[in-house]
């Protein structure tokens, strides 16, 4: 396999076998090239059978595509997973502590931690929450917490995602395709398990049903409809955990409650799972103009009647602006240092942040500050003159719509190419349920990798693959 002059995950800087990967190097020395060829391509057809896919928005072809799957697992030894757990656990509560403050008391601005324009000029940020206490005092019941990694102990936070985190179904179908084309890899090394995540999912939203439920609470998926990017997982996740996927229009208010249409009549439900934006949930409270949302639901919210998953404005807390200041926030929160570092950030709405920008543009990595799916973003090293200036004249109109980072050195790990193993740069995305029993952390989550030779860039939208990710028991 060539080498890259980032840290690999398999080989390190140096070219000394990293012990994690000592049973996939013994796999992989043993396997035929042609086998492996094969099996990729059978993983394929099973991801194309299983219906495996999404959309992307905006394209010509913009039908289901698959997400491209590479057969060598990503390993993290056990140790460095606990670490990780560690740091990953800090952060969800404080972000939790954080949109409980900023709804309610706002200590931290008082406290002239966080300014208050970063709030009360946020898109994300909600008045309607103000003064809303949601069920068992849970915001963000689901987090996905971008890391990435530059060296042996080095990892950093790319980004939180409090608001609708993705990508959960892949985790899980990864790991089913690896057991099905290679088990004997799965006897060799012992890999924590993740099939257990639906069954968590459930029993974490069941422990958020507000006080006024009885008995068994009825949870809810709901969903936009087949047409939005992430259907497959709405309903992989609904029918995994064996409750109803619901649209707006299967639910209403009924006497108070939030209730879905059944064969038997309205079912009143406890805990809706929503994979619906804030600004399209209830017509009569954000976008009156939404025809996927239910009139009503955020009057039944309010009065504690229903809980929904995540929380409307949680938004605030994964903006890349908010981003800039959670070392600021963990600290207040916890009392404690974090365990995990942030990217260093410089918010362009600061004109001495914007001049250094605008001078080392070609070298930064710049962001919008709502933005996701590695849209309206610019890789310095890697963008044209043309683009460069283009985004130039974006940052000098709106300043305050994006943050800039130093370009990191992410690390690699090998995928397997016609050409044999090849080092590609890597995320990664472990998923968090926080109810009020405490916190679950998924052992792994979904590895995100560029298949691009030098690419950065790792979402799917824009030409991304994902591999299993094995955290090895200690």
């Amino acid at each position: 396999m060539s080498k890259s002059s980032s840290f690999d995950e398999m080989w390190g800087h140096e070219t000394v076998l990293r012990d994690p990967y000592v049973p996939i190097d013994e796999w992989l020395q043993q396997e035929d090239a042609g086998r492996l060829r094969r099996k990729a391509r059978d993983a394929e057809d099973l991801f194309r059978l299983t219906g495996i896919t999404f959309n992307v928005y905006g394209a010509r072809d913009a039908a289901e595509r698959l997400i491209p799957f590479d057969i060598v697992p990503r390993v993290i030894a056990g140790r460095e997973w606990d670490r990780l757990s560690r740091g990953i656990e800090q952060r969800v509560r404080a972000i939790n502590a954080f949109l409980h403050d900023i709804y309610h008391r706002q200590e931290i601005i008082r406290a002239g931690r966080v300014p208050i324009e970063a709030i009360e000029r946020n898109a994300a940020f909600l008045p309607q929450m103000i003064g809303v206490d949601p069920p068992g005092g849970v915001y963000t019941h689901i987090v996905g917490t971008d890391l990435v990694r530059t060296g042996e102990d080095e990892f950093y936070v790319l980004e939180d995602n409090a608001r609708t985190p993705s990508g959960v179904s892949y985790m899980l179908e990864n790991r089913e395709t690896m057991l099905h084309m290679f088990p004997e890899l799965f006897m060799k090394t012992r890999v924590r398990p993740v099939s257990s995540y639906p069954a968590m999912l459930h029993r974490s939203l069941c422990a958020c049903a507000p006080s006024s439920s009885s008995g068994r609470p009825v949870v809810g998926v709901m969903t936009p409809g087949s047409f939005n990017s992430a259907y497959y997982e709405h309903s992989f996740l609904a029918d995994k955990m064996g409750v109803e996927l619901v649209e707006g229009q299967d639910l209403r208010v009924v006497d108070g409650r939030v209730a879905m249409r059944t064969t038997q009549g309205y079912q009143p439900i406890d805990v809706l799972y929503r994979r619906v934006d804030d600004d399209w949930i209830d017509p009569l409270n954000f976008n009156p103009d939404s025809a996927l949302g239910v009139p009503g639901i955020m009057d039944v919210y309010r009065a504690g009647r229903i809980t929904l998953a995540n929380a409307p404005g949680t938004g605030i807390a994964d903006d890349k602006a908010i981003y800039s200041y959670m070392p600021e926030i963990v600290e207040f929160y916890t009392g404690e240092k974090a365990l995990l570092k942030n990217v260093p950030t410089r918010r362009c709405a600061e004109p001495e942040a914007l001049s250094y920008v605008l001078d080392n543009l070609s070298e930064l990595v710049v962001k919008e500050v709502h933005g996701s799916g590695g849209y309206g973003m610019l890789i310095g090293p890697t963008a044209s003159k043309k683009e460069l200036s283009a985004f130039r004249d974006k940052l000098k109109a709106r300043p305050g719509n994006y943050i800039a980072q130093p370009t990191l050195s992410l690390s690699t790990v090998p995928i397997f190419t016609r050409a044999g193993l090849a080092p590609r740069h890597v995320d990664l995305r472990p998923f968090v349920l926080v109810s009020p029993d405490g916190v679950s952390i998924t052992p792994g989550g979904l590895t995100r990798v560029a298949l691009k030779k030098g690419s950065l860039v790792v979402n799917s939208s824009q030409g991304g693959g994902t591999k299993d990710t094995w955290v090895l028991e200690q």
